[in-house]
């Protein structure tokens, strides 16, 4: 019988059936992330907790399973990592802040109880910024992950799930679960050349995750392609395989919006250019483009820019939960605590009202289209040098979150894919935006532009 020499080869549905075949053990895979891991943390420093030693443990029993016959899912065997935000049964929960959570934090939500229940093995949980409240995956508490794409200098990977891509990328985990209030998952993963998925609120339960602004915050998931996401996605919300679900669709079918204000400005050299040669590369394979603008996308930059729900909504549930937590908070992470508590209530009110005006008009936007194709991120990684003061790192942050937030404020799904290289020789991602509730829709496109476009680990200088 065919053994799998490097499992880093497979994707998540082949690995899925090698496991079943015989033809890799859930040991074997594990192996290899713990191997990826040593090779790697010391220098990109994915993790805030690691727990290779009980994957090992778990993989042992899981090939007994398999060996009986059982199946307890499509995760089953599969190493995962998870941001630290959320709770899961052994580890402590700090949320990047300096002292651990209330022990509550530690019981597991919805969206980790279905990993554990189909024996997914949960490599550690990765770093992320303070609270989560942050696009450039700084944490001045417990160091910032390294993006793996620059070997010379010290990158951010993008946050707040700063460690999510990065683990990806040093073969530790081959799924990571984030969270996106506005663009955490999207973020990181396109400055880390992975695919990423912000699901609409309300189709994965936060309970479970400490919340940074329970009115935004989406758990979502990265991968290091559109398979794997979409095995990821559709594994935790209907038990299924992802090959169980309908085809991609012909690219000749696909119509694309493609807005050009607010979303192309101020961009990193390179970036623009990168994205609109995967345009032009998809037009020729028969893809519809259509002018589109996004109703709302310049309101929703100056909503951002004046502290969005999140920082109110963070600031209350500090002062409820844990006080002491406001003591010590990091400082690109305080000074939007502090102008958030002389929000009138009035104001966060209004704000509320006109985030859904903003969503109808945006749902209403979109119905002619497939999706809404925009750059992910508009600046290129920067150096930790480059972003040491608060208000270095306050115009890089915007500026990561800008296109991304929009998906937050106007209640849509959107994912990042990677395209191309910027100027500086780091990834850039294409991100398409649809209306709620179209996932499985969106990832079926992904993956049809993907087959036009290649994958990430097609790009020069991937890490992998």
């Amino acid at each position: 019988m065919t053994t799998i020499s490097n499992p880093d080869t497979l994707s998540l549905p082949g690995l899925h059936a090698a496991l079943r075949d015989g033809h890799l053990s859930v040991r074997e895979l594990v192996q290899n992330s713990v191997a990826g891991y040593d090779a790697t943390e010391n220098r990109d420093q994915a993790y805030f907790a690691w727990s290779g030693d009980q994957g090992l443990a778990l993989a042992g029993h899981v090939d007994g399973l398999l060996a009986q016959g059982r199946d307890t899912g499509p995760l089953m065997g599969l190493p995962v990592s998870v941001k630290e935000l959320y709770g899961v049964p052994g580890f402590r929960t700090y949320a990047g802040s300096p002292a651990p959570m209330p022990e509550r934090w530690e019981a597991p939500g919805p969206l980790v109880q279905r990993l554990l229940g189909q024996l997914a093995v949960i490599m550690g949980k990765t770093h992320t910024v303070e609270f989560a409240f942050g696009g450039l995956g700084v944490n001045a508490h417990w160091g910032t992950p390294r993006n793996p794409w620059d070997r010379q200098a010290h990158r951010v990977p993008g946050g707040s799930s700063s460690g999510a891509g990065v683990s990806l990328l040093q073969g530790s985990a081959r799924l990571a679960l984030g969270t996106d209030t506005a663009g955490s998952v999207r973020v990181p993963a396109a400055m880390t050349g992975v695919t990423g998925l912000k699901t609409t609120r309300g189709l994965f339960s936060i309970d479970g995750i400490v919340p940074l602004s329970p009115s935004l915050d989406t758990p979502g998931l990265l991968a290091r392609d559109m398979a794997d996401l979409a095995f990821g996605f559709h594994a935790l919300t209907s038990g299924l395989a992802s090959s169980e679900q309908p085809p991609r669709p012909d690219p000749r079918s696909i119509r694309l919006g493609v807005p050009r204000t607010v979303f192309w400005e101020d961009c990193s050299p390179g970036v623009v250019e990168a994205v609109e040669a995967a345009v032009t590369t998809l037009e020729h394979a028969g893809v519809s483009l259509v002018p589109l603008e996004l109703p709302h996308a310049a309101e929703a930059f100056d909503l951002l820019r004046a502290g969005g729900l999140a920082a109110p909504e963070l600031a209350a549930f500090l002062e409820q939960e844990s006080p002491a937590h406001l003591q010590t908070l990091d400082p690109v992470v305080v000074a939007r605590i502090r102008a958030a508590e002389a929000l009138p209530a009035t104001a966060y009110i209004q704000r509320q009202q006109r985030l859904e005006a903003m969503s109808r008009d945006a749902a209403r936007a979109l119905a002619d289209v497939d999706a809404l194709i925009t750059p992910t991120v508009a600046v290129t990684p920067p150096r930790l040098d480059e972003v040491a003061n608060t208000d270095d790192y306050a115009r890089h942050n915007v500026l990561a979150l800008r296109n991304t937030v929009v998906a937050n404020f106007m209640g849509l799904c959107g994912l990042t894919m990677p395209v191309g290289v910027d100027a500086a020789g780091m990834p850039v991602g294409l991100q398409l935006l649809a209306g709620p509730w179209q996932e499985a829709h969106l990832l079926r496109l992904g993956a049809s532009l993907e087959g036009v476009l290649g994958r990430g680990a097609d790009l020069p200088g991937y890490p992998l």
